[in-house]
């Protein structure tokens, strides 16, 4: 594995973590109360309330997550430019206020499920500034170094909303009703993360003169002009191998306990099983955070993605008594799952700069968003038709042996020039 310029030493270098560790922190809360992680979580716990309170049926209820998604990728398309225009912390500010307004507007839903759809579309887009494009995007100015390593950190807020949110929505409805969750939810951006927000969030251009006189200059924003990178062979190589690989993981996640019942598991050892997989997850985020950093990306990203395709192995082989196999199977899956996401907000700043990240991988996050929706419909359909989990397993094992190959022709990360600063982004 190649280096993309001097060697690195394996040792973390901790100066970038004392100097701007609150960045990382409110990224890591603001990604967690995000509408597709918070509602995502929650949803679990309120489809039996729900379905009592209006008579909807699960199938319908399922539906929902659908329009979060879909309003997920008109988010993704609309934020890069906002930020751009009107400055990240402007924006993240009035989006933490209208997310908290709309998850609070869901507790006087009609009912027709259509409420229920049109605000699920809405979430995402109220709080477009709490997606992952924009944590990404400040953690990406602030940290150069380390830039992989707080990534990681920074995704990890998901993982804290998949541990509080759904024993806290559940709760609260037990102790009230439903429309108690949906408070709850409110609560969480402005109470949680809005009054950080105004006192810590900066981008480097306000801070640039105080800091030089302290620790150095802070780089200046250099990249690929917008218009470039989407002609940039590189950067569709980069977005079709990560986007096929996110639609075949999410049909994993999504499958991997319902395959493990049918194998003659009980219901509490797949769930122990499957166990393993959120644990990996972590794992692999914060290793491959780390790896990243100092060994070149892509070599990294082949070897951590491709480890899933011996977990379809795995699973597809593997019978009821041989727990451990399953076990491991899991656990592949889930490195590769927690190194995904780290990779793809690395690639993006690395081969293209920060000059137009934000809309860059506005692009990045809706196609995989695309992928992540119409992959478990897809595979559903397989299922239904061939009525075994043999055909997703095959197809989804050989993406896992392909996709990751396909960021091996990304090369040697570029260098940008000073004439291609953005001036005047704070």
């Amino acid at each position: 594995m190649s280096f993309s310029g001097p060697a690195r030493s394996v040792a973390i270098d901790l100066t970038e973590f004392r100097l701007h560790w609150r960045v990382v922190f409110l990224a890591m809360l603001g990604l967690g109360v995000a509408a597709n992680a918070s509602m995502l979580y929650a949803f679990g716990p309120l489809v039996i309330p729900l379905q009592n309170a209006f008579g909807w049926s699960r199938g319908d209820l399922q539906a929902a997550v659908s329009f979060l998604f879909g309003g997920a990728v008109i988010a993704a398309q609309l934020v890069g430019w906002l930020n751009l225009r009107f400055g990240m912390r402007r924006v993240t500010v009035v989006s933490l206020v209208a997310l908290s307004g709309v998850f609070a507007l869901m507790t006087l839903m009609g009912r027709s499920i259509w409420w229920l759809y049109l605000m699920f579309t809405l979430l995402p887009i109220a709080g477009m500034g709490t997606i992952h494009i924009t944590w990404s995007h400040l953690v990406n100015l602030w940290y150069e170094r380390n830039r992989g390593l707080a990534l990681a950190l920074m995704l990890s807020g998901t993982g804290l909303s998949a541990v509080f949110i759904p024993s806290a929505v559940t709760w609260v409805i037990g102790r009230w009703n439903w429309q108690a969750a949906f408070v709850l939810l409110a609560l969480l951006p402005v109470v949680l993360v809005l009054p950080l927000a105004l006192r810590w969030m900066e981008t480097p251009a306000r801070r640039r003169a105080a800091l030089a006189a302290q620790t150095g200059p802070v780089p200046e924003v250099l990249g690929m002009p917008l218009k470039e990178a989407l002609c940039s062979g590189k950067f569709w190589s980069l977005n079709l191998a990560l986007a096929v690989f996110v639609g075949a993981m999410v049909s994993m996640v999504s499958n991997t306990v319902p395959l493990l019942r049918d194998k003659g598991l009980s219901a509490t050892d797949a769930s122990q099983v499957f166990a393993g997989f959120g644990f990996s997850l972590i794992a692999g985020r914060v290793i491959v955070g780390y790896l990243i950093d100092r060994f070149w990306a892509p070599g990294v990203a082949a070897i951590a993605l491709i480890m899933p395709a011996l977990g379809c192995l795995l699973l597809a082989t593997s019978s009821v008594d041989q727990t451990g196999y399953l076990l491991l199977a899991t656990v592949l899956v889930g490195i590769g799952t927690g190194a995904e996401f780290d990779i793809a907000a690395y690639l993006v700043s690395r081969y293209f700069g920060m000059r137009a990240y934000g809309r860059l991988f506005g692009v990045h996050v809706s196609l995989i968003t695309i992928s992540s929706a119409l992959a478990p419909w897809l595979f559903g359909r397989l299922y239904t038709s061939t009525g075994s989990y043999s055909a997703m397993l095959t197809i989804c094992g050989a993406i896992f042996l392909i996709a990751p190959l396909l960021l091996l022709p990304l090369g040697r990360y570029p260098e940008f020039r000073a004439e291609n600063t953005l001036k005047g982004f704070a």
